[in-house]
């Protein structure tokens, strides 16, 4: 009789047995050093695939033997002899591997092919919660996972002469279509999620960057030996499905367990507490990346989604094994059946993350074509994720907790303080000042658009107009007094502040025309005007406003202007009444009309110098025309799908909205529209950042006469396909409307933006004449 004090092993088991005299004699001959008889002989207990065996001999030398099953296989699967080439390969690399014996391709030895590794002396842990270990171990385990996971991918597969291992590129591709036909040709009954997302897949691969390294297939903690006493991985096990593809495949079935809980078929660390020791799912991401040496990993919900897909497929054949016997587990039947329980998860996790993985697919063009650094990119993401996590579920929430108060004066939603708190957390605040978040004009664009799609989302990362334009005045023209007192709480969140240059009186479009008087008196200036539509000066945190003002009205036109910081409580500001636009107040925040009468501030409340208001405004407008027309594309772009939701599930004359060819050329040219205007805007951020806001002012006139237009443009039609419910407030399309409409004035109207850039072309045109 057999020993049986190998750990996870049981006696060979029934539809499994072969001539072990026979294999003992082969092993003789092939295995260098092999005794002359096996002396205990077990069979390991799981591996739903390939059976595997402990093998001793008489001299004490301890091996595993790991075979195809037997009977009828599937195409391509059970490749044992991959498995032996590619830990034979990866035996001088560093990659923790068993030394390998032997290979028979024989398969009237014991059945099927099988190899000869040793066997290692060490821990498999099955249990993902690692309970029974201290939490410091616990912590560096997961370490360990993530950094030897990605030494795999780092492996140079060409010094080490893997490039023929598997096909390079469209792996993606290729390994649906295998996964897809696996689950068709082993299929015992239908999986209608399973269907979907065969037909789902193929469609939506995320566009990145071609990447073709060894991939193990199944990494995962029961496939990884670890020392016996040191939280140190000494061999990576079942190399089976190991091939050249995605590094990014291989870590999406690694991060399964963070989507499972404690009980069910993956014993999942959902769960875990901080106190775990566990890292979370971002903190693995991170372990990995700096392993790596890459900045983040795009699209986590569409590799963890193939994964589960692939799990389906694999365990829709373990069924079928089970069913016509040949499986390798007593256990396989129960195991087969959680095929459809995979499938449904990745489809719940494609349909929860649809939006993400849609907009990184759209964004994945212009992010190649421009010059976007990987911190960009990781930001583009992480904001993407956030907005779908924290900010369109809690759009109904604003709107209640606003509705609910007395007034829509005076106080802001909670929640959106909740939201602030955990934008900070995530790192991101403040993105839109290159001191702080170290992103160009061009790299913070894409964000805007993200927040834009929310009206309200801005404020959540600090990102908000006019606080944004304010606080870039403040750090490009403030002194030490005023950086202190106004700058550092707006840069933490802590107030809000409002900018005030249109007047009611006069045409404020030309700015030399504004009335308000800022005069000195003393160590003072007493401040005396009437604004109107200053935004945010309802907003119950604003507490400081930028004042624009004549000091010498008898100086040059451009230099009659100054900026000053005037403090909302200062006696003489009197916050007149709110304005609406097209009925819609902006609570709480809004556009009001604003006095200031004698209203008294000490001389160092003055920015820069008397008379250089026009030099700060020009100063403050470059990048703030690039985040009102990138918000404005956001916006646009939820209009768009909010439209195409619409008129694929309305009918008329017998058929969707959308198979109307009026309707088809309205989505058309709404796409086109929008991406030309994108381009323009990125074009211009790219501008500004190579040649500063002067030498870019033509393109600035040109996006914000082209974007709000457009806008206007696009939300009509899209507020045409709703019929009678597009111009209510069922919808949202009427408040978009009516921001977009009001930025073709805000900011200077088009006109005068026009008229701007017809004088560029006249200049180039007459400085080209000799």
């Amino acid at each position: 009789s057999w020993t049986m004090s190998i750990p996870f092993t049981t006696p060979v088991r029934a539809g499994h047995e072969f001539d072990s005299d026979l294999l003992c004699r082969y092993l003789i001959k092939n295995v260098n050093g092999f005794g002359t008889k096996i002396v205990s002989l077990l069979q390991f207990q799981g591996g739903q695939s390939n059976p595997t065996f402990y093998i001793k001999d008489d001299k004490g030398n301890e091996y595993v033997m790991r075979k195809k099953p037997p009977g009828k296989l599937l195409p391509s699967a059970h490749a044992v002899e991959r498995e032996y080439l590619i830990q034979k390969a990866l035996s001088n690399t560093g990659i923790p591997v068993a030394e390998q014996h032997c290979l028979c391709t024989d398969p009237s030895i014991v059945g099927t092919p099988f190899y000869v590794s040793s066997y290692i002396r060490g821990r498999i842990l099955n249990d993902n919660l690692l309970s029974n270990l201290p939490k410091e171990e616990r912590t560096v385990m997961y370490q360990e996972m993530a950094r030897v996971l990605a030494d795999i991918h780092k492996l140079d597969i060409h010094a080490h002469g893997l490039s023929d291992y598997g096909k390079p590129g469209n792996f993606y591709e290729r390994q649906i279509s295998r996964w897809a036909s696996q689950y068709k040709q082993s299929a015992t009954t239908s999986i209608p999620s399973m269907d979907k997302l065969i037909a789902w897949f193929p469609k939506n691969i995320p566009i990145e960057e071609e990447r073709t390294v060894l991939v193990h297939g199944d990494f995962k903690l029961n496939n990884l030996m670890f020392h016996p006493t040191q939280p140190r991985i000494i061999a990576v096990l079942d190399w089976e499905l190991s091939t050249l593809g995605h590094p990014f495949s291989d870590l999406g079935y690694t991060l399964l367990p963070y989507y499972f809980g404690a009980v069910g078929p993956i014993n999942g660390i959902k769960d875990a507490t901080p106190d775990s020791g566990i890292p979370t799912l971002d903190g693995f991401l991170d372990i990995y990346c700096q392993h790596l040496g890459i900045s983040f990993v795009p699209n986590v919900p569409f590799h963890v989604a193939f994964s589960m897909f692939r799990m389906a497929g694999i365990l829709q054949g373990v069924a079928k094994r089970a069913i016509t016997g040949n499986a390798s587990d007593p256990k396989a039947k129960f195991v087969g059946s959680f095929a459809k329980m995979f499938a449904d998860l990745a489809y719940n996790l494609i349909s929860s993350s649809s939006n993400v993985l849609r907009q990184s697919r759209n964004a994945a063009t212009y992010l190649s074509l421009f010059p976007f650094g990987d911190h960009a990119k990781k930001l583009h993401y992480r904001l993407l994720s956030f907005m779908e996590e924290h900010i369109y579920p809690n759009e109904a929430v604003f709107l209640e907790q606003l509705n609910a108060a007395p007034s829509r004066w005076g106080h802001y939603p909670a929640i959106m303080e909740d939201l602030k708190k955990k934008a900070r957390e995530q790192g991101l605040w403040n993105l839109f000042l290159p001191e702080v978040s170290g992103l160009t004009n061009l790299e913070y664009a894409p964000l805007c658009e993200i927040m834009g799609r929310c009206p309200w989302a801005p404020e959540v990362f600090n990102c908000n107009a006019p606080d944004t334009g304010n606080m870039e005045v403040l750090a490009k023209y403030g002194n030490s007094f005023q950086k202190e007192k106004w700058l550092e709480p707006l840069l933490e969140g802590k107030i809000r502040s409002c900018f005030a240059m249109t007047e009611p009186d006069v045409a404020s479009s030309d700015a030399t025309n504004i009335e308000t008087r800022i005069t000195r008196d003393g160590d003072y200036y007493i401040i005396n005007g009437k604004k109107w539509f200053t935004s945010n000066a309802g907003h119950p945190h604003c507490k400081i406003s930028i004042v624009m003002g004549k000091t010498d009205p008898t100086a040059s036109p451009y230099k009659q202007q100054s900026m000053i910081l005037v403090p909302m409580d200062t006696p003489g500001v009197n916050v007149i009444k709110p304005l609406t636009v097209f009925g819609y107040d902006d609570a709480p925040a809004g556009h009001f009309r604003v006095e200031f009468v004698n209203v008294r501030v000490p001389r160092e409340n003055l920015l820069w110098e008397e008379g250089r208001g026009f030099e700060i405004a020009q100063g403050r407008l470059g990048p703030g025309r690039i985040h009102h027309c990138m918000r404005l594309i956001g916006l646009t772009e939820r209009s768009i799908d909010i439209m195409l939701d619409r008129v694929w599930n309305r009918k008329a004359f017998g058929k969707p909205l959308a198979l109307h060819g009026l309707v088809s050329a309205d989505v058309a040219q709404n796409r086109i529209e929008v991406n030309q205007a994108r381009l323009l805007v990125l074009q211009c951020a790219l501008s500004i950042d190579k040649f500063g806001n002067k030498a870019a002012r033509d393109q600035i006139a040109m996006i914000k006469a082209t974007v709000p237009a457009m806008a206007c443009r696009v939300i009509d039609k899209c507020i045409q396909a709703h019929g009678a419910a597009g111009v209510s407030d069922e919808f949202p399309l009427a408040y978009f409307y009516a921001g977009a409409r009001s930025l073709r004035i805000a900011d200077g109207p088009d006109e005068v933006h026009l008229h701007t850039i017809s004088k560029f072309e006249y200049s180039k045109y007459h400085h080209s004449k000799l």
